[in-house]
């Protein structure tokens, strides 16, 4: 596929969820391209991308390492980069928008800062602030504009939790009321933003990794949580959980590996039927170690990591390998089909993916 070919089968993807004047066109589109591709949007960006907030097929925002925020409003025909003045050594791992101009920023590391914009990223405003030297927070997620969730790394072996109920303007630390109580060198991850996964109803899961892997489940928007023990790789500080996904409170997949030994397959994917309770390897696993996995619909799921992307049309039961470009994040939109994915160096990619919009 040439790269004229690229953009239009692009724009023709953006188009699909907004314009029914060109659905017949699209459906011709679609019949004739066979192949999964990965379409490069942008590089070269001095940043390293973590997060990655997909809003509809047109909005996208994306954050990373040196201050770097990222937001495309045409679908990744053009990106708008902005240095968050005052911020600039800062390493913003997670990113939640709400809208073409809201979003909220998370970091990693002391001090931990939760910044809020709401015309676009010209301005931003600190929400929460948090000097402890050893504060790390590793991601956050939202169950609507208003009640979110952040956790991070344990202080005196308890996660730590922070909750908000008015779109990240004030928090509240919940760390001790949760009393999520983790073991020597047992921590989350803060790779990609999906190590936290917020579902209806109040469901929330928190993946962690290291010594021990486990993932935490809430029924209750964080106040009580069960613990499940996961057979993922384990045992070292490189290893463990480092992403997740769920198409609901029972079904999902948990992905990660050993980022020290990115090309190793050896226990980095499980799949659960129960909420985490019970544990089965697919039947071929991903190429190595991943960050980041998505649903793109009750079947069809996406992973990527530094040495490559693979996807599964079968639940996750079997991965085919897609690339060995590396990739830090992948995300679908919130409401729509976009896919996009981003990286180090500024990379910023999307899955041209025909048939998501085929559902089975």
């Amino acid at each position: 596929m040439s790269a004229n070919q690229h953009r239009q089968y692009r724009k023709a993807s953006c188009l699909i969820a907004s314009t029914v004047v060109l659905i017949s066109w699209c459906c011709v589109t679609v019949s004739r391209a066979q192949e999964v591709n990965l379409v490069l949007l942008q590089q070269g960006q001095p940043t390293s991308i973590r997060g990655l907030s997909v809003l509809d097929d047109s909005v996208a925002w994306v954050s990373g390492s040196n201050g770097w925020i990222g937001r495309t409003v045409d679908c990744g025909e053009t990106w708008h980069w902005q240095r968050v003045a005052g911020y600039e050594t800062t390493d913003f791992r997670d990113i939640e928008a709400f809208s073409a101009d809201q979003a909220l920023i998370i970091s990693a590391g002391s001090p931990l800062v939760i910044l809020h914009t709401t015309d676009g990223g010209h301005t931003w405003r600190e929400t929460h602030r948090d000097e402890r030297p050893e504060i790390f927070y590793d991601g956050m997620d939202f169950w609507n504009d208003r009640r979110g969730l952040a956790y991070g790394d344990p202080i005196g072996g308890t996660m730590q939790l922070l909750a908000t109920e008015d779109g990240g303007q004030t928090w509240r630390d919940i760390s001790d009321a949760a009393r999520i109580g983790l073991v020597d060198e047992e921590a989350g991850f803060a790779a990609s933003g999906t190590g936290i996964r917020t579902l209806p109803g109040g469901h929330v899961f928190i993946a962690t990794g290291g010594h021990r892997s486990r993932l935490f489940h809430s029924a209750d928007y964080g106040q009580t949580w069960n613990a499940h023990a996961c057979p993922i790789i384990q045992g070292n500080a490189s290893t463990g959980i480092f992403s997740m996904a769920f198409r609901d409170e029972h079904h999902g997949v948990v992905i990660g590996g050993d980022y020290q030994q990115d090309t190793a397959r050896r226990d980095a994917i499980y799949l659960t039927s129960d909420g985490g309770e019970t544990w089965r390897r697919p039947k071929v696993g991903t190429n190595g170690y991943r960050s980041a996995v998505e649903y793109l619909d009750s079947q069809r799921l996406v992973a990527t990591g530094t040495s490559g992307v693979d996807y599964s049309t079968d639940g996750g039961a079997t991965w085919m390998p897609l690339s060995d470009e590396g990739f830090h994040v992948v995300r679908k939109a919130k409401q729509g089909t976009w896919v996009v994915l981003a990286g180090g160096g500024g990379k910023i990619a999307t899955l041209s993916l025909p048939s998501i919009f085929q559902q089975p």
